[in-house]
């Protein structure tokens, strides 16, 4: 999921969605699934140059992934659509006063329990030595950018310096996430948890961890046969519940929790050993996966009365 907070941030998408050949290009894809650019420019009745700069247009924006396969004949560009939804925010000016906007990176974890298979990378270089819980207490996790589990939790403290004498309406957390499987494994179903302050808000089943193409912004030491990059997650908890993606997964609302601005607040990501799919947990950060982001965190609030 691609998640614009404002219309000037989403005007390349919108100028790539504006062309009836590039709409007809993401249709074909979803109906096959994927196709190489001979097949596509057979299709739309162009030739493969005039196809190139509108692939090239839908490829910059995140839209549409390309790989490489080796045929025969050479290789073959094979075009598959990337994103599966596009969420756009249009916040009035009075609302986006009312905001503190803040980032966590993936290896600023404040509690953890760990079972292997589980790791953690910077953007150089792995930090200690995979599959060994120990080294999630390494002095150079802060720099970690990746991370991956196959049960158990890491939980973040969420930075809270909203203005005096004001409440929380509203936490909105968007993070990248697959599950964790060995190697990688597009069909790896996983029970993802999502706790604030130990209270579970809810589940979001996470269907596979993605290998079959590289991730975007993979640093290039990356191995090809890991987990490549996830989905991007929003998960949202206010008076009316909670929510992943617009569609509410439990009743637990930010009343529950009475936030202001003196509260400490918690958020754990759990796979726990008895849920139905232990299939593991990734998080991607900035420099990994496909978004570039660390665990981003926004906290609309209003005065208390």
């Amino acid at each position: 999921m691609l998640h614009i907070k404002s219309l000037d941030e989403g005007l390349a998408i919108f100028k790539a969605l504006g062309s009836d050949i590039r709409v007809e290009v993401i249709k074909l894809l979803l109906k096959n699934q994927n196709m190489n650019m001979n097949e596509l420019a057979t299709k739309l009745n162009i030739t493969n140059g005039a196809l190139t700069s509108h692939i090239k247009k839908l490829e910059d924006c995140g839209i549409i992934s390309i790989s490489n396969e080796s045929t025969g004949h050479g290789n073959q560009k094979i075009c598959a659509v990337h994103l599966d939804k596009i969420l756009i925010e249009l916040d009035t000016e009075s609302t986006l006063n009312n905001v503190f906007e803040t980032s966590i990176q993936v290896g600023h974890y404040s509690d953890y329990l760990i079972y292997p298979t589980c790791g953690l990378a910077s953007t150089s270089a792995i930090i200690g030595q995979v599959d060994d819980p120990r080294y999630f207490a390494h002095p150079n996790r802060y720099d970690a950018s990746i991370l991956w589990l196959t049960h158990g939790y890491v939980e973040y403290d969420i930075p809270n310096f909203i203005p005096a004498s004001q409440k929380i309406d509203q936490i909105t957390i968007s993070v990248e996430l697959s599950s964790e499987a060995p190697g990688s494994n597009n069909i790896w179903p996983s029970d993802i948890y999502f706790h604030l302050n130990n209270t579970c808000i809810g589940t979001w089943t996470s269907p596979g961890d993605f290998g079959d193409t590289k991730g975007i912004f993979n640093p290039d030491w990356w191995f090809s046969n890991w987990n490549q990059y996830g989905l991007l997650k929003l998960l949202v908890i206010n008076r009316n519940g909670t929510f992943i993606d617009g569609l509410k997964i439990s009743d637990v609302s930010i009343l529950d929790f009475n936030f202001d601005y003196k509260s400490t607040i918690r958020l754990k990501f759990e796979v726990p050993e008895t849920a139905r799919h232990v299939g593991g947990l990734t998080i991607f950060g900035k420099s990994f996966g496909n978004y570039n982001q660390d665990i981003n965190v926004r906290i609309d609030y209003s005065p208390m009365l």
